[in-house]
């Protein structure tokens, strides 16, 4: 996904506008002020292609990076604060869309109201918590806190606080309905590597950890706040002993484990699973699908050796640290200190407004989407993307016919898979009804609450009926976009398509080398090392012939080798096989993105722009896209968590393609050079 990684979001900022137009005033879509003419092409592109803006970009002090993914972010963000706005204005009747926007953005508004409430509103779950008595009552707690990984790409790693997490959709070997999965979770760091690896930076972590943790408990008003954060840490570095790594969470065959709810007791002893489903509403499910099933008997045996107390004390700490942002200011600093300061880097807390919104936009998503699609995604744009989708998918489709390594029984079922792909652009047919959900203007604790939990009964109540394969992923205004192997479906929302992204005004080349990039990612994660595991009906079936699935899998190891190679902060290299899939992704989509490109010229040669080619313009257009800069803790954090590759990097995947060399000369010699025979060629 967008973030691509299936990370996503990790917005990015500094304006482009002066320098994407033309003096004749007609957009060319490439920043030509951005471009360090002083580094060769050959020796880092992305160098190349966004030197000259890095050298004066600046990181927000409220951001962790900033890039092309914040420009467009902020746009969006610009626009939900227009709709909020007059949301407010509006004094729309009860019940109204209007009127829930209104009440929460104004209740999360209200810090003073937040502050008077004090630790009131959380008060019943922290007695609750305290009123634990024995085994059956610490596995209701469990139980009742579990709730649902609403992201398809990230469902495979839910490193929260709450023990498990249930991601909802259809079976993997029975696509006619859903199941619940069940996910390792538990942790309050980013992931298990914060807990066992020893570097300097992973130690520094855990000591701020430790001091957050204790700061929490002692303003809340814990007794032994001290020994209580040790007892938390301790047992959280157990917890992240007994989790699989990415890696390993990432092998969907791994995955495939159908537990009866019946045979828990006698796989996991510890929990008292039928005290936990029943508190997770969850008795009535026949069969579970337990991602990590190893981590799951482990925790559950951590459940019933560990002391009641500490486990009393990490419920309340992470009581605390989920809903910190919406307590009084003290409790929100600490947390921001930690989770902002501490992890990312980034110094300063976003406005208060901003973060609003952004709260308003998670619990509210599709409410917030049909006002913006109405008044900033015009049906054109709609119709313009849908197109483009369409050409790139027969771009994908003519290319596996052009593909000598692939059998003919291989290329028919692939070809059967993207003829079957569903493709969302802009917003969903069917919208989310919040009918039933209270939102108060005077209640920011209990709205976010509320919210969250009709968010897991939403879920939940998809469990055993039958798969909707319209059902989208992400909001509209979201800058982001998805691919969801289960529905063999893509979800392009309408906020990410926006320049420089997209310019329905712009020059081809740099749509097709920036969102057609972006379209044909999407398109090839059907066909990455996981998405290729799935059928046309999103079915984990195997489809190739054996030597076919040989040469794709050796083809994919030789991008692993490339990327590494890759050192983005001393000593630290990139993990190529944790970012397979999304580098896989963005090979193949830039390929078939430019196989595209090249066909909508219609056999006409493309102009030259201010010197530059087609093929320049197309390339300089894919690299700027992934343009950023980044703090060193939250590019540390990405490189150890997360599926993809920084974008500096996955900038340089030009140096696979034959034509890139052609455009930019890259001679033997150059760092980015490869030989024919090296160039890593999949779809």
């Amino acid at each position: 996904m967008v973030t691509l990684h299936r990370l996503l979001a990790s917005a990015i900022a500094c304006s482009l506008a002066s320098s994407l137009t033309l003096a004749a005033g007609a957009p060319v879509g490439v920043d030509l002020k951005g471009i360090d003419h002083s580094v060769k092409p050959g020796d880092d592109f992305n160098g190349y292609a966004n030197g000259a803006w890095e050298k004066t970009a600046q990181i927000p002090a409220d951001r962790a990076s900033t890039g092309v993914f914040l420009e467009v972010f902020e746009k969006a963000e610009r626009r939900n604060a227009e709709l909020v706005k007059a949301a407010v204005a509006a004094h729309a009747a009860p019940g109204t869309q209007e009127r829930l926007i209104a009440d929460y953005y104004q209740a999360f508004m209200d810090e003073a109201g937040i502050e008077k409430a004090g630790l009131a509103p959380i008060a019943p779950q922290l007695k609750a918590i305290d009123a634990i008595a024995d085994r059956q009552a610490l596995s209701t707690a469990l139980g009742a806190q579990l709730r649902a990984d609403v992201d398809p790409i990230n469902a495979t790693r839910l490193d929260t606080g709450h023990l498990l997490g249930l991601f909802v959709a259809q079976g993997l070997e029975d696509p006619s309905k859903n199941y619940p999965y069940l996910l390792q979770g538990g942790l309050g760091m980013p992931n298990r590597d914060y807990y066992l690896n020893n570097d300097k930076d992973m130690v520094a972590a855990r000591t701020q950890y430790a001091t957050y943790v204790q700061a929490l408990l002692e303003k809340a008003g814990t007794p032994d706040a001290a020994a209580k954060a040790k007892a938390i840490l301790a047992l959280e570095t157990k917890l992240a002993q007994a989790q699989l790594s990415i890696v390993e969470s990432e092998d969907i065959h791994k995955a495939n484990n159908p537990w009866p709810r019946t045979a828990f007791a006698s796989k996991a002893p510890g929990i008292d699973w039928n005290a936990y489903f029943k508190a997770a509403g969850l008795d009535d499910q026949p069969t579970f699908m337990v991602w990590q099933p190893a981590t799951v008997t482990r925790f559950s045996a951590l459940v019933a050796s560990e002391p009641l107390d500490t486990w009393k004390a990490w419920l309340r700490f992470h009581a605390l640290d989920e809903s910190a942002f919406v307590l009084p200011k003290a409790f929100d600093q600490l947390s921001f200190d930690f989770h902002g300061k501490a992890l990312t880097g980034t110094p300063k807390q976003r406005d208060r407004w901003k973060r609003a919104l952004g709260l308003t936009n998670a619990d509210l998503g599709d409410a917030v989407g049909q006002i913006y699609v109405k008044k900033y995604f015009p049906a054109s744009s709609r119709a313009e993307v849908q197109a483009m989708v369409k050409n790139i998918l027969k771009a994908f489709d003519e290319r596996v016919d052009t593909l000598e390594w692939m059998s003919p029984a291989t290329r028919q079922k692939a070809k059967a898979k993207i003829a079957t792909i569903k493709v969302g652009v802009g917003y969903p047919d069917t919208w989310r009804d919040y009918k039933g959900l209270e939102v108060r203007p005077d209640d920011a604790f209990g709205n976010h609450y509320r919210a969250e939990l009709a968010e897991y009964r939403h879920q939940v109540a998809k469990l055993g009926k039958p798969v909707d394969r319209d059902e989208w992923w992400m909001t509209p205004q979201t800058v982001n976009a998805v691919n969801l192997p289960l529905q063999n479906a893509l979800n392009f929302p309408a906020a990410i398509l926006e320049a420089p992204f997209f310019d329905p005004k712009a020059d081809a080349a740099s749509n097709y080398g920036s969102i057609g990039a972006v379209i044909g990612h999407e398109i090839s994660h059907s066909f990455d090392n996981t998405g290729a595991e799935f059928d046309a009906q999103g079915r984990l079936a195997n489809w190739w012939t054996q030597a076919d699935q040989k040469h794709f899998k050796e083809a994919g190891q030789r991008l692993v080798q490339q990327f590494n190679q890759y050192e983005p902060l001393p000593g630290l290299h990139i993990n190529g096989q944790q970012t397979l899939g999304e580098n896989i992704a963005d090979l193949s989509g830039l390929t078939i993105a430019y196989a595209a490109y090249k066909e909508s010229l219609g056999g006409k040669p493309a102009p030259v722009i201010d010197g530059l080619s087609g093929d320049q313009r197309f390339f300089l257009a894919f690299a700027q896209s992934w343009r950023e800069k980044t703090r060193d803790a939250a590019l540390r954090q990405q490189v150890i968590g997360d599926g993809h590759a920084p974008g500096a990097f996955r900038a340089q995947t030009v140096r696979n393609l034959d034509p890139w060399y052609d455009a930019f000369k890259a001679q033997p010699g150059q760092t980015l050079y490869l030989d024919p025979k090296q160039r890593v060629r999949i779809w």
